[in-house]
């Protein structure tokens, strides 16, 4: 995306139901795809923060139909909240509309901009230092599911198509092999050969029959949680921009992939990565407790492979950008999408004996 200037900042700022006067703007680094600033604004001797965001449309579309899926699943979501006797202006995200009442702004060079109330003395982790931080991360997902179990999903747009279509991205993975456009397959043929072995995983979800569409996250990672400062206890979960519907198992077999391994997703050492069954075992065990009753007995079935499979399908999308150029995801280095695909096909092959 372009560069944001002074003036357009200003403007964005100005241009939602703010209360009082700006009096500072500070960036807010940590996020990959947006572009995210904390705004604080001041009324009588009353300070109040914000989170202004820059949407980024090459990624995530029509801005419209995200904050229509935004919009409607935090609605629903305070209202289950309420009823329960929570605080839904600290569990769920509160989208600030504009000045002219929708739940985004455009600017004059054609950006789309969302706010947020900024939900205070709360923390993230990026990865679980404790075995408690994932069981809470459990907890905070299960019970998204739970709230949202009776969402009419088919409400809810499709706001990146196909996005776990894995006999597509395997399709998209056997065309990176055929064509060789950055002349690397030739160093990759092992790990080529692992993943069309199990070509069998793009059809685990054929049979829908007892595995409904619900309203899924899509992107559940632990930093995708606020944790409360005083408590410890998971309290919100955020990055609602995957919102749409899917599969609980995909949701579920995300959130493992990521925290039930050792190491960091591009761990070039990988003595050091392994995938921990406890980790696996501590989560299931919090995400059923608060979302169980809600899952079909085929879908608690069916747990262990939602990992194996979100696990694979991550691994043919990094090897497939590896073999492209990395032309999709982020590098820093020259092998890191190849990193990333050889962690998660050391994962999957460890999942495939333990669970």
């Amino acid at each position: 995306m372009n560069t944001i200037t002074q003036e357009q900042l200003n403007a964005a700022a100005n241009a939602f139901q703010f209360g009082g006067e700006c009096i500072s703007l500070s960036w807010n680094t940590d996020g990959h795809i947006n572009d995210t600033v904390v705004c604080t604004f001041r009324e009588g001797d009353h300070e109040r923060r914000y989170i202004l965001q820059r949407i980024n449309t090459q990624i995530m579309g029509d801005p419209g139909k995200l904050m229509g899926n935004i919009v409607r699943v935090t609605t629903f979501l305070k209202k289950k909240i309420l009823e329960q006797g929570g605080d839904p202006d600290r569990e769920t995200l509160t989208v600030i509309p504009a000045r002219d009442g929708k739940a985004y702004f455009t600017d004059g060079q054609g950006s789309s901009w969302r706010a947020y109330d900024f939900i205070e003395d709360t923390i993230c982790y990026d990865r679980p230092d404790q075995p408690d931080h994932f069981y809470q991360s459990a907890l905070a997902f299960g019970r998204f599911q739970n709230l949202l179990a009776d969402f009419p999903v088919e409400t809810l747009s499709e706001t990146i198509p196909g996005f776990h279509d894995t006999a597509n991205r395997y399709r998209q993975f056997s065309k990176a092999v055929e064509e060789d456009a950055a002349g690397r397959k030739h160093l990759v043929r092992p790990e080529i050969e692992f993943l069309t072995v199990r070509a069998a995983y793009t059809k685990s979800f054929d049979d829908r029959a007892d595995i409904p569409a619900r309203v899924t996250h899509n992107d559940t990672k632990l930093s995708n949680v606020l944790f409360d400062e005083a408590t410890g206890k998971a309290l919100c979960v955020i990055d609602l921009d995957t919102v749409m519907p899917g599969l609980a198992l995909h949701d579920f077999g995300d959130a493992i992939r990521f925290g039930a391994s050792t190491a960091a997703e591009d761990e070039p050492d990988l003595s050091k990565v392994s995938f921990d069954k406890k980790m696996y075992d501590l989560y299931r065990k919090g995400y059923l407790e608060e979302c169980g009753e809600r899952l079909t007995s085929r879908e608690i079935e069916l747990l262990p492979m939602g990992a194996k499979v979100i696990t694979y399908e991550q691994a043919l999308r990094f090897l497939a950008d590896y073999l492209n150029g990395d032309i999709y995801y982020k590098t820093c280095r020259p092998e890191q999408n190849l990193d990333r695909a050889r962690t998660q096909i050391k994962l999957l092959a460890e999942m495939e004996k333990m669970i």
